[in-house]
């Protein structure tokens, strides 16, 4: 592609349409993949298994995600961008609806793991589209705003699935959620421009491991894969089983009451979008110690018996993951030297291989020492993750 071809900027249509459609991919993404997490109280009283057990309907999703994204980046590097995210989404949305309909709890975690398979093809090509086609000084904005839109999803599909469990039954709300996402991906199809500035590529794969490799030499991105695992996984498991502890006495808090609790997902938004151009302007170093900080003062402010302090400090905890990962993933599309779908696949690979194994080890904390337990194993993690913080901001960076 010509490098005559102008990059978008914000304020442009160009700029609109396309962060119109990676808003939808982000919202249907989220709300697809994360709608099971507040039923997952219900499927262990349903079908009969442990909270560790029920975990797995979310953490088979992003398993199977996590590792299919490193071959889904290089598809697109050959098939091209928009047509691999559309058909993630509307794919991803029309198998949702099908798993409200599954009777028995190994074939509903199979096509959950079908789920994750599917999407597979959205997250880490998203990232290398807005890499490719964003001006440089566009592109934290464009991040942000996409970020926001995983966000937004997050919040609807939990919030929906939770108040319309209580009125129709779990399945019916997880049929809505599909619908949803459907939706989104005709949007996202009709919206995105066309790539102007991708260059299609013959899928190799010993070109593909060699990218890989280069991305894994460079000790600045291998932080940022580091640190895409801690925070994710910390924060998964927050929202995996806070439900758990609220649902129970002394709370006893209905599916519903527990389903608005998600609004809080809202400042996932805001922090997305304004720490990202933030960290335009001020430095990527500065603000990410200070997302994971707010993100490690939440889930300690959840340990108290109150449910307003509780609902504050999980609110920290979306503030600040959102404001780490909007930084981090917008790092490591300048960090890395080409091949960008392949650096975002990999920061996607451990953000997604978090979310599964922090996701399900949270539930041996919480069944040895219950929520402390839960709060410990998140501190350790986050703590981990600022002392990684020290170690980006010393080493030489291309961002």
């Amino acid at each position: 592609m010509s490098d005559t071809v102008e990059f978008i900027q914000r304020g442009s249509v160009a700029f609109r349409r396309t962060n119109l459609a990676m808003f939808a991919a982000g919202f249907a993404t989220f709300a697809l993949m994360y709608c099971v997490q507040p039923l997952l109280p219900v499927f262990a009283a349903e079908f009969q298994v442990t909270p560790m057990v029920a975990s797995l309907a979310l953490s088979v999703t992003t398993f199977t995600l996590a590792g299919a994204l490193l071959i889904a980046s290089a598809l697109s590097e050959a098939w091209g961008r928009k047509a691999i995210m559309a058909g993630s989404i509307i794919g991803a949305a029309l198998l949702t609806m099908l798993s409200a309909t599954i009777p028995r709890w190994g074939w509903f975690l199979v096509v959950r793991a079908a789920i994750g398979l599917v999407l597979s093809g959205l997250p880490a090509v998203a990232m290398g589209y807005l890499s490719e086609e964003m001006h440089p000084k566009s592109i934290g904005l464009a991040m942000g705003l996409y970020v926001g839109g995983t966000a937004f999803g997050g919040m609807v599909g939990r919030l929906l699935t939770g108040v319309l469990a209580d009125a129709f039954g779990w399945r019916w709300a997880v049929v809505a959620v599909g619908a949803m996402g459907l939706v989104s991906g005709l949007i996202f199809a009709v919206r995105l421009p066309p790539s102007r500035h991708f260059a299609r590529r013959t899928l190799a794969i010993g070109a593909l491991a060699r990218s890989y490799r280069a991305h894994l030499a460079d000790p600045a991105l291998r932080l940022l894969f580091a640190e895409a695992f801690l925070i994710m996984g910390a924060f998964v498991t927050v929202y995996n089983y806070i439900t758990f502890r609220l649902l129970a006495p002394p709370f006893d808090l209905s599916q519903t009451k527990v389903g608005m609790i998600f609004a809080v997902y809202l400042v996932g938004i805001i922090s997305s979008a304004w720490v990202g151009h933030l960290a335009g302007r001020l430095g990527r170093a500065r603000m990410l110690p200070l997302g994971i900080a707010i993100e490690l003062l939440g889930a300690v402010t959840t340990l108290s018996d109150s449910v307003p302090v509780i609902v504050f400090g999980i609110a920290l905890v979306t503030f600040g993951f959102f404001a780490s990962h909007s930084v981090a993933s917008s790092w490591v599309g300048a960090q890395a030297r080409g091949a960008r779908a392949q650096s975002a696949a990999l920061y996607l690979f451990l953000y997604y291989l978090g979310s599964s194994v922090a996701g399900s080890v949270g539930g041996f904390a919480w069944s040895v020492a219950g929520w402390g337990g839960v709060v410990a194993m998140i501190g350790l993690m986050l703590a981990v993750g600022l002392g990684l913080t020290r170690w980006l901001a010393i080493l030489p960076s291309r961002a």
